[in-house]
Order: structure tokens, then sequence, then C-alpha cells
């Protein structure tokens, strides 16, 4: 076997090890904390806002916002945005299952809370 052989035999290899090992850099690392920084500013200031504290979109803005920042930790300081795809989905598999479940009790028991009133 020549070295042109050999070298073309681990090019794919070196080539799916480089895209694994790669990881970003200062700029996004900043701009994430940036957006995380804004979305954290916008939670806090929500919640002095009395007319917004008091409605019905307070609680779901601020789980949303939750989520949002939850997934981009996720994806960029866990680096699962950039890992290989069976990890990807052995993550966001389970936590799909997971958010998914807790949404149904949620709206299982908010129904029985309507239906009997709040418990005493």
């Amino acid at each position: 076997m020549d070295n042109h052989t050999a070298h073309s035999d681990s090019a794919p290899h070196d080539v799916a090890h480089a895209e694994a090992a790669f990881h970003p850099g200062w700029p996004t690392y900043w701009k994430v904390a940036l957006i995380l920084t804004l979305i954290t500013i916008a939670e806090v200031w929500g919640y002095y806002i009395p007319s917004f504290v008091a409605s019905r979109a307070f609680v779901p803005a601020l789980l949303v916002m939750s989520a949002v920042k939850f997934a981009i930790v996720v994806a960029f300081y866990m680096h699962l945005k950039y890992d290989h795809k069976l990890f990807r989905a052995l993550f966001t598999g389970p936590l799909f299952i997971a958010a998914s479940t807790l949404l149904a009790l949620l709206f299982l028991f908010g129904q029985l809370v309507a239906r009997f009133g709040p418990a005493k």
C-alpha cells in the first residue's frame, strides 16, 4: 500500500474528527453571552411592571424566556450544537418526552382546577 492510498483512506476520518473537534471562538461566546444577558434583563424588567405581573401572559413569557436560555446554554456552552447527531438525539429525545409529559400534566390538572376550583 502506497502513501496515497493510506492517506485517502484516513482522510474521511480526519475530516469527521476535525468537524467533531470544532468549537466556537471568542466572538461566538461573546454574542451568546450578550443574548443571554438581554433575555435576563427582559425577565427582570418584566417582573417590575405590575400590570405585566398581574396579566395572564407573565408566567408563560417567563417560561418561554427560560426555555430559550436553557436551549442556548446547552447548545453553545455544553457544545451540543457541535456534537455528533447521536449525542444530540440522546439528549433532546428524552428532554422532549419529559417536557411533553409535564405540559400534558399541566393541562390535565389545570382542567381539574378549572372544573372543581382550587384546593383549600
